[in-house]
């Protein structure tokens, strides 16, 4: 397994919300590698990885990208940790050859959820080690009178430091793509925070319009499955979000347009704004955009 060495990161938040968003998802649904039907007439839940273990693991294909062609299906997931799959659900993968996965998760959270990949057929794990700083989401809850509004607004506060605060892992799962390592797969916890920004990155590169790009991003709503995080974690962090009113806490559990488009606003308001981004702190040249179109797009 490849690590990438990093640094402290600030955004505890991610860990703690995921602790209690990390449910497993239960519903069986079909999916095909070779589909390429519109997406406009899938059923959400065809996007579903069939899997006894997964957390919203979810195929990215389908989606209407530049110049009309569509993201190719089987080459690009999105997924919350993958610790509880089960011998089946790595069985599946190796059929569907899952050649590369990014974990965006901290040294914590991966030491205390590993994923014990099969010593034949797993694919290459690329991460990164860095430590979550505890005491900002502490200040942050102990706000008087928390409660809905506010939990919202401490949510788009910190989805505005994602794209700087994992640009590292972000450039990361481009470059992977570029050297043609697919299918790839890139997870954090609940699969909806970090990871959420991840894919809204990159079907923003393959041209997708951004109001599709934000439904995608929703869809961990009707995945993610807060009440089982109890069985999964004991972090103090689950007993300190307990302590919260509740619609503060099913707040903070689920995801909201408004977290992702702050996401893009705090991108959008730097010097170069989106272009810049991608260049400067994912290093992708806009040739380098369009190779990864030619690869990863397919006509209708």
């Amino acid at each position: 397994m490849k690590k990438i060495i990093g640094k402290k990161c600030g955004l505890t938040a991610f860990l703690a919300v995921s602790l209690l968003t990390q449910g497993g998802c239960a519903t069986q649904n079909r999916l095909s590698a070779e589909n390429t039907a519109n997406p406009s007439a899938q059923i959400a839940e065809e996007r579903l990885l069939p899997l006894q273990g997964g957390q919203n693991f979810r195929d990215l294909g389908g989606y209407v990208g530049a110049g009309g062609q569509t993201v190719r299906w089987g080459v690009l997931f999105r997924s919350g940790s993958m610790n509880k799959l089960t011998p089946a659900d790595f069985a599946y993968l190796s059929e569907h050859k899952l050649r590369t996965v990014i974990d965006l998760r901290s040294t914590e959270e991966r030491a205390k959820a590993p994923v014990r990949w099969p010593d034949s057929n797993s694919p290459n794990v690329l991460s990164k080690d860095y430590k979550l700083d505890t005491d900002g989401i502490k200040q942050m809850l102990s706000t008087p009178d928390m409660n809905a509004e506010k939990a919202r607004a401490t949510m788009a506060a910190l989805y505005r430091e994602v794209p700087f605060q994992f640009a590292a892992q972000y450039r990361e799962m481009f470059a992977q793509l570029l050297a043609g390592h697919v299918p790839l797969a890139f997870n954090c916890s609940a699969g909806k925070d970090r990871t959420g920004v991840a894919a809204a990155l990159l079907l923003t590169a393959l041209g997708v319009p951004r109001e599709t790009v934000i439904q995608d991003y929703m869809l961990s709503n009707q995945y993610v499955q807060p009440e089982k995080a109890a069985e999964r974690s004991g972090d103090a962090f689950a007993a300190l979000l307990g302590s919260l009113p509740p619609e503060a806490i099913e707040t903070m559990a689920r995801v909201d347009r408004s977290y992702i488009e702050a996401a893009f606003a705090a991108i959008e308001a730097r010097p170069g704004g989106l272009d810049g981004y991608f260049r400067d702190e994912l290093g992708l040249s806009k040739g380098e955009i369009a190779i990864l179109q030619a690869k990863l797009l397919v006509a209708k």
